[in-house]
């Protein structure tokens, strides 16, 4: 058996979120029927880190064993031709074998990254539903970023957890969370070892409320600490977000891709 790495990206918008369910109209669903239409067996995927309804990937990563023997473009042209225009296989590796570290889409995982681009605009744009959130008020960008480094480092974020959320732990160590103009646009850079249930959505909304001056950049760090979700902002808009790097070991080879928060702007 060898074991198959897919780099996969899709637009969230038709789709239920990542995980197979029982009305079948999520992203693993189509990926797993597309992959049957291809090799001709059942596969059994396994993903790097589950999306919501809405969510959007630039690079998704998945795996699967099998024993077939196919060139690896022959993985993503094959498999593409029996996806809709809304999800792609980007690129397929062989994995190489490690008697002591089994690679695994999920836990061999290093760190997540994920975007978020908001629209920051009076009116709204229907040119920009389903790819950016929106907030009319205008946003103080030098108090996001002042807040945003209340969160790097380990933490507990039971604040900013969805009441759904199944992880085991709400300590989760923050890397990197940056925040960038683009003309009318805000693009919100999150990096961290994992991510609970709603965990960014919930950040962005809290960053907006600090941004629009309701609140001060030490609020965030207040909430932070109190570990309550009621104290912080609403669960912000899935639209503007995107899953956009796993960092994985170099030792297994995977061809990701850098892409740009905003490829189609």
């Amino acid at each position: 058996m060898k074991r198959i790495a897919l780099g996969v990206q899709y637009d969230g918008s038709p789709w239920s979120g990542y995980q197979k369910q029982l009305d079948k109209n999520t992203v693993q669903d189509r990926l797993e029927i597309a992959l049957r239409e291809f090799g001709r067996t059942d596969f059994a995927t396994t993903c790097a880190g589950r999306t919501d309804t809405g969510v959007h990937a630039l690079e998704q990563v998945v795996h699967f064993d099998t024993d077939l023997t196919r060139d690896m473009q022959s993985w993503v042209r094959g498999v593409n031709a029996f996806l809709p225009d809304s999800i792609a296989v980007r690129w397929a590796s062989e994995i190489p074998h490690d008697p002591e570290h089994e690679f695994h889409a999920r836990f061999s995982a290093r760190a997540r990254t994920y975007h978020y681009v908001l629209y920051n605009n009076p009116v709204r744009s229907p040119l920009l539903v389903g790819r950016a959130g929106w907030t009319f008020r205008p946003l103080d960008l030098e108090r996001m970023r002042e807040a945003a480094q209340h969160l790097v480092g380990i933490h507990d974020f039971s604040a900013f957890r969805s009441s759904q959320c199944q992880a085991k732990s709400p300590i989760k160590q923050m890397h990197e969370v940056s925040v960038e103009r683009r003309g009318e646009a805000l693009v919100f850079t999150l990096r961290a070892n994992a991510f609970l249930h709603h965990m960014v959505r919930n950040l962005i909304g809290s960053l907006i409320y600090v941004g629009n001056g309701r609140h001060s950049p030490s609020w965030l760090a207040d909430v932070l600490a109190g570990r309550d979700r009621n104290d912080a902002a609403p669960t912000f808009m899935p639209d503007g977000l995107y899953l956009a790097k796993i960092d994985y070991d170099p030792k297994w080879g995977l061809p990701q891709e850098a892409v740009s928060p905003l490829p189609w702007f």
